[in-house]
């Protein structure tokens, strides 16, 4: 199968919902799809590096701060993706699996009184620059969804996602002992 197509060259692309649209590559939903594009590369580096770490410890542990929860973060990120081109398919308790994530790393972090800066470990950088991919992305989705009829889960979904990474980045500094930069 060939990568390019040669039909993109004019500034369009072709986007496949219920009907088929041959859209500006400046569109909205093409910008929606670019930024849960872009956010899931970030999930796959910080997986990535996750694994690295998760096999120097020689655990590959199912914890949601593992490399297997991410990828199932971006199972449901191209989930997605098809739910804005109308062909729903997230999973409806997506969002409370990462509430139960979030609420669970809580309990044992020690309580934030200050705003943070990103920062710190290398995995809570990555999980911050997560976080705030999550949040364009989640920007994008109000856009195209004043635009088109998308289900409410996604932007549930985007908004607790970047609160996710929030938490995780706090959670992998205090896992390496290492503070959050406090301002």
């Amino acid at each position: 199968m060939k990568i390019y197509t040669k039909t993109g060259d004019k500034g369009t692309t072709q986007v496949y919902t219920s009907e088929v649209l041959r859209l500006d590559k400046n569109d909205a939903i093409l910008e929606c799809y670019g930024s849960i594009d872009e956010l899931n590369s970030h999930i796959g580096l910080l997986s990535a590096l996750l694994g690295s770490v998760d096999a120097s410890n020689s655990s590959n542990d199912e914890t949601s701060l593992s490399a297997s929860f991410m990828f199932d973060i971006q199972k449901t990120l191209f989930s997605i993706g098809f739910a804005i081109s109308d062909k729903p398919q997230i999973d409806e308790n997506a969002t409370q699996v990462l509430e139960e994530a979030i609420d669970k790393l809580q309990l044992e972090l020690p309580p934030q009184t200050k705003f943070i800066l990103p920062g710190g470990s290398q995995l809570a950088a990555q999980a911050h620059i997560c976080r705030t991919v999550a949040r364009r992305a989640e920007r994008a989705v109000v856009t195209v969804s004043q635009q088109r009829n998308v289900p409410t889960i996604c932007i549930q979904y985007l908004n607790r996602l970047s609160d996710y990474f929030f938490v995780a980045a706090r959670a992998f500094n205090f896992k390496a002992q290492i503070a959050d930069i406090e301002v």
